[in-house]
């Protein structure tokens, strides 16, 4: 502990001017930097208060809010004044690069080679001010502001600073999707009802203030109330504790039963993409989250499933059918799985990157067989397949939205099943041993080459069954819907959420696949955003959003690891230097 508090006052001390200097031109940088490629303009059209706040404003002063709040952190121990005034300071320094962008604009053609900085970008830095000179000093204003808020959230007490960051985070939250609930609110209570609350699609402000309170007080209520409620559950007796365990689950599944129905076809259609991308990311976390096996070519297995299912059920010249759709559900998952058999075999000495390399090839070689001429003739090369069959029971035919929906939810909570088996299963252990260190696995009589097949075949069965649902849900199959973007995806969505984590699987997924549904509009940023999560949850929470805790404790142990060995390590150098004092002349 005494090491520790040596470090921190040692971080502490290094935090001066220079620092401030360095942290607010970085916010500075960034913020011109996604007003350059035009994030801030197209963000712009999108608003979360009618007539008060848009995107494109809340993405401007994000920068230097968040670069405050982590220099603030730093300064621990100092008075609130000087905070607050390391936190205008970063403020008004951001605002030195898009001044000069504004200078730039309005003096020099600039959008020859940045067709982005145009006169509505200038207008939206100057906030819709005629004059230049008066629009900087509100741009001055609003940025120092930001930054002093950044900076005075690390005063707060830590429950009130939670409530706050939630009630604001479930504010934005909801606002982005504000048109999907006029949708929903419309068709339930009518159109009189929605213009109370909201104005053309858009929350008035007193909904927001509304919003915004209501999540404050309730995560408020729960810091005040939590542990209580937690007691008195630890009281109850185990039998009890089961009883409530399974009401919950029956409340929680007729909720799902019922959701496409109350949300809609548009809806429906993204919880399918959530779903089918869960179903994948449950397969993935099984080599990726237990064994430690990263694999970029998952693919691979998407597509076998997905062409199996449309030759055996396609009406087309390329169909060996039709053969029913629930017959071909098992012949899909077998050959998925005999698939990843396959490919994992040429691949059992490799490990890290060269692994993940190696698995890459796989998908591309799927890819490039799929576009060649030479299986034209048997899966439609370029042209793909049409013509496949909807899944039925009976005369009941599943076509729509909703109908697939549960089809999805059935495959998701089987394999939600299987993998809770697995992870709390002898050969889950033997994945995990293997994740740590293949050596000491294989010198404790685990035999890793079967363990690494296992992994690889079981991980390959998800991704076959989701392929055959993605190919009859389409009811065609086309080679551009298998590239390497599918594999990668899947594997942010381990990573994002937690890798081993069933419940960051599902919270990944919903995060990268449902949100980017919800908010076309801002598609062609998509990779972007992805990076840009990536480095965030890479640096602050390298155990993902939702770990399992298992995971958290080696990430921690490794941190804690690392800690004393750069202790260890400076305080060598100290005595090293002591002992050994300059000679004198």
């Amino acid at each position: 502990m005494a090491h520790m508090a040596m470090m921190n006052k040692t971080d502490e001390a290094k935090f001066d001017g220079r620092a401030l200097v360095k942290y607010g031109l970085l916010a500075g940088v960034v913020a011109t930097y996604v007003a350059v490629i035009g994030m801030i303009a197209t963000f712009s059209q999108r608003q979360v208060v009618a007539g008060l706040l848009t995107l494109g404003q809340v993405l401007l002063v994000a920068p230097p809010l968040g670069m405050a709040y982590f220099s603030a952190r730093k300064m621990a121990g100092e008075s609130g004044g000087k905070i607050l005034a390391a936190g205008a300071s970063i403020g008004l320094l951001t605002t030195l690069p898009l001044i000069g962008l504004i200078i730039l604009a309005n003096n020099t053609n600039i959008r020859i080679m940045f067709v982005n900085i145009s006169p509505q970008l200038v207008n939206i830095l100057t906030f819709g001010q005629d004059s230049v000179f008066v629009g900087v000093l509100l741009l001055l204003v609003v940025l120092a502001l930001a930054g002093v808020a950044g900076a005075g959230l690390t005063l707060l007490p830590a429950r009130w600073r939670q409530a706050l960051v939630i009630g604001v985070a479930s504010t934005l939250g909801i606002a982005l999707m504000s048109e999907l609930f006029v949708v929903i609110l419309r068709e339930r209570l009518g159109n009189n009802f929605v213009r109370l609350f909201f104005q053309s699609g858009v929350m008035r402000w007193y909904t927001a203030v509304g919003i915004f309170l209501i999540a404050f007080g309730l995560t408020l209520f729960w810091q005040w109330r939590g542990t209580q409620v937690r007691g008195r559950w630890q009281q109850f007796a185990a039998p009890r504790q089961k009883q409530v365990r399974w009401s919950g689950a029956g409340i929680g599944g007729i909720i799902l039963l019922i959701l496409p129905w109350v949300l809609g076809t548009f809806l429906s259609e993204v919880l399918d993409n959530v779903g089918l991308y869960i179903l994948m990311g449950l397969g993935l976390n099984i080599a990726v989250g237990l064994a430690g096996l990263l694999d970029l070519g998952y693919v691979t297995n998407f597509a076998v499933g997905a062409y199996v299912t449309a030759v055996l059920t396609t009406t087309s010249q390329y169909g060996l059918g039709p053969i029913p759709f629930w017959l071909v559900i098992p012949i899909a998952l077998l050959a998925a799985m005999f698939t990843g058999f396959m490919f994992a075999l040429p691949v059992l000495r490799m490990r890290g990157d060269y692994l993940a390399i190696a698995t890459l090839g796989f998908g591309e070689i799927i890819r490039v067989l799929v576009l060649s001429d030479w299986l034209a003739g048997r899966i439609g090369g370029p042209q793909g397949i049409l013509a496949l069959q909807n899944p039925s029971i009976g005369n009941f035919s599943f076509s729509r939205p909703e109908h697939f929906y549960y089809i999805i939810l059935a495959a998701c909570i089987a394999m939600l099943f299987v993998s809770v088996r697995l992870n709390n299963s002898r050969t889950g252990r033997q994945w995990m041993a293997l994740r740590e260190d293949e050596d000491v696995a294989a010198a404790m009589g685990i035999d890793t080459v079967l363990t690494k097949l296992l992994a690889f075949t079981l991980s390959a069965a998800a991704g076959g069954v989701a392929g055959a649902i993605f190919a009859a849900k389409l009811g065609t199959v086309f080679p551009q819907s298998f590239n390497l973007f599918v594999s990668i995806n899947v594997l942010s969505i381990i990573i994002i959420g937690g890798m081993g984590s069933i419940p960051g699987i599902v919270l990944g997924a919903f995060l990268l696949i449902g949100a980017p549904e919800l908010l076309r509009e801002f598609q062609e940023y998509r990779l972007l955003i992805y990076g840009a999560l990536l480095i965030v949850v890479m640096l602050r929470r390298p155990e993902g959003l939702w770990p399992s805790a298992t995971r958290r404790r080696e990430l921690q142990d490794a941190m804690d690891a690392t800690s004393h060995l750069g202790v260890a390590h400076s305080e060598v150098i100290s005595h090293g230097q002591s002992a050994n004092p300059p000679k004198m002349d």
